[in-house]
């Protein structure tokens, strides 16, 4: 079991190399040579302009890219020409960070939205840095084969797909959202890419989709969707967890990180003092509906959960989806597409969105598999 588990980082570096690439050339528009030297930014001094915040993105952003490429080495030492110790695990680690990174900022030369930077490209190397020492402690303190022991207590065999929706989960809600924990609110984005797609031919008489004028969602259904958005991932993880009691914890940590990350993301978008600003009366009381279903539904079979993860994002997606979004809220988004957060935007926006029909395709793929019948004792 515990083999199984040791190659699975490498997939994990790989995924994460994709998502930097991403999160640094977005939005992948406007491509033209603009005239300079791509290495002339290795050369320019330090930034007039910058904020504590650039710069702890930057470090956090190559962190977890540092610690999966120094595990991933120490797991299964992929590299001969490297000897397999602690030195070579930060050392290759770092360097093909160091490459990505500085592929990067050369591709951000060529992206009128982007400036490459020096300052960038070491605070790069230095999250790297952090993250590879990091990985290299944790395994001398056998911190990971505990990891790998936990995970056979606490989960199912097959539950690498679940754990990744939910590790998912958190970065969907950075996003803002028009309803707190309201992810997949898209119907009305489709429908506004489809008309423009659909502009001047005859098949723009076919818009909208919704043939009613859409109204905010009233208190109750609002309540509806919060709760639905708590409950669902407290449900996905019943689905993988052993025990009634494992579960009842679990359920008490989705909800802190819910609420948590949820404030985060106001703080992100409307500054410190409004972090908790959305918890209106129909939010605080959704946040509580959703922890009495999540205890109530505690002793449900792994394959009941399975199916109330369905039901519970069908009528969450359906009711959200029914309602438009607020000129409010559009400004805030305003704030990410073209503020400090661009570098995240688009990530986070595609993960919030995409997370609950991911979710849906993993339960759907996953109720529909027939379960290896128990082992009889020798």
């Amino acid at each position: 079991m515990a083999t199984a588990h040791k190659t699975s980082a490498w997939p994990l570096a790989v995924a994460y190399s994709a998502v930097v690439i991403y999160a640094s050339l977005y939005p992948f528009s406007g491509w033209r040579n603009q005239g300079v030297w791509p290495f002339e930014f290795l050369a320019s001094p330090w930034p007039k302009y910058w904020t504590g915040f650039d710069l702890a993105a930057n470090v956090v952003g190559y962190a977890p890219l540092g610690f999966l490429m120094a595990l991933a080495f120490l797991r299964r030492g992929a590299f001969a020409f490297v000897p397999k110790s602690n030195a070579g695990a930060i050392a290759v680690a770092v360097a093909s960070s160091a490459l990505l990174s500085l592929l990067m900022e050369l591709a951000q030369n060529f992206l009128p939205d982007r400036v490459p930077s020096n300052v960038d490209f070491g605070l790069n190397v230095t999250g790297a840095l952090l993250g590879a020492v990091t990985a290299t402690g944790l395994e001398l303190a056998g911190a990971v084969d505990q990891w790998t022991r936990l995970r056979t207590r606490w989960f199912v065999d097959e539950a690498r797909g679940a754990l990744v929706l939910l590790a998912l989960w958190p970065v969907a809600l950075l996003f803002p959202a028009a309803v707190p924990l309201g992810l997949g609110q898209v119907l009305e984005r489709v429908e506004a890419a489809l008309a423009e797609w659909l502009e001047d031919t005859p098949f723009l008489e076919w818009l909208p989709l919704r043939e009613v004028e859409l109204q905010p969602l009233v208190p109750a259904a609002e309540l509806l969707c919060v709760a639905l958005g708590l409950l669902v991932p407290c449900l996905l993880g019943y689905t993988i967890i052993r025990s009634i009691g494992q579960r009842a914890v679990f359920g008490v940590v989705v909800f802190a990180i819910g609420v948590l990350v949820t404030a985060l993301s106001a703080a992100l978008s409307w500054g410190p003092a409004h972090a908790w600003s959305w918890l209106t009366p129909p939010v605080t009381m959704g946040l509580a509906f959703g922890v009495v279903l999540a205890m109530l539904l505690l002793p449900v079979p792994r394959r009941g959960c399975a199916a109330l993860v369905l039901l519970a994002l069908g009528v969450h997606l359906t009711v959200l989806n029914q309602a438009p979004n607020s000129a409010y809220f559009a400004h805030t988004l305003q704030a990410w597409e073209q503020g400090r957060f661009i570098r995240f935007h688009g990530l986070a926006q595609w993960v919030g969105w995409l997370w609950p029909y991911a979710t849906l395709v993993y339960v759907l793929q996953r109720a529909s598999r027939r379960e290896a019948p128990p082992r009889m004792a020798a």
